[in-house]
């Protein structure tokens, strides 16, 4: 099996290289990964400047390493053109920090999974719940497991999975849910502060705020201290409101 890896937390991230060694037991590992971290990059792309590749040596991992100056998408699609033979799997993290609900949309990590599903590729995200120097010993082990069962599995088209492992021993895990999307908006706050020169900036914050941890949720599933498997697309179309306006088209018939 060929297994392309990449993440957003840099090319010498500890959660990379702890995803790496165990996944290399599995199948042939290669590694396009961003040179600097990118996390909440989302879907970014590089349209404005050449995008390289530049190999790297990390210690005990076998397979062709790369750190890209693109973004985790296209560390995804360089991955698989400069490469004759596509990959069978694409894995990005193991990302330091929750991707649960809204932050999907944000997250570099998740986004290159998604990349993979427009390119045709079966892939998943994975993501540790800590960042405070998580262990990630138990989602590599996870990340491997998978990654040998995922190709067996009937996974529709352009479908990825989102995985979140809660930051606790191995021991301690709970099981593991397949989940949806919870709700955990942000309140955003602004700093503004003066350089030394006298000219604001502004710094950016938010604390994160649950609005929906339902059982059957990912934010539930990690308050249980279990493994959260969520099946994601990229379709983000209301059907549910599609018939309820008709009105307005006819409101707007006259424009």
């Amino acid at each position: 099996m060929r297994i392309l890896v990449t993440n957003d937390d840099g090319i010498h991230a500890p959660g990379l290289y702890a995803l790496l060694i165990s996944l290399q037991e599995v199948g042939e590992v290669r590694v396009v990964a961003p040179d600097r971290e990118q996390s909440a990059a989302g879907h970014a792309v590089t349209l404005h400047q050449p995008l390289r590749l530049k190999p790297v040596e990390l210690p005990g991992v076998r397979g062709e390493v790369f750190a890209c100056n693109g973004t985790p998408a296209d560390c995804v699609v360089l991955g698989q053109l400069t490469n004759p033979q596509p990959p069978d799997l694409v894995v990005s993290g193991i990302n330091g920090g929750a991707n649960l609900g809204e932050e999907v949309l944000y997250s570099g990590t998740v986004s290159a999974a998604m990349e993979a599903t427009i390119q045709g590729l079966r892939s998943f995200a994975i993501s540790v719940t800590s960042y405070d120097k998580p262990d990630f010993s138990p989602a590599a082990r996870f990340a491997a497991r998978l990654a040998t069962v995922l190709p067996h599995i009937d996974l529709p088209s352009r479908c990825f999975l989102n995985v979140n492992v809660p930051a606790v021993p191995y021991e301690e895990i709970a099981g593991i849910a397949i989940t949806r999307l919870g709700r955990r908006g942000y309140l955003n706050t602004i700093e503004k502060r003066e350089d030394p020169r006298g000219d604001p900036y502004y710094w950016f914050s938010g604390a994160p705020t649950e609005t929906d941890s339902a059982p059957d949720t990912d934010i539930a599933a990690i308050a249980q201290n279990k493994i959260s498997i969520t099946p994601t697309h990229f379709d983000v179309t209301s059907y549910h409101v599609m018939d309820s306006l008709g009105s307005l088209v006819n409101d707007l018939r006259e424009w």
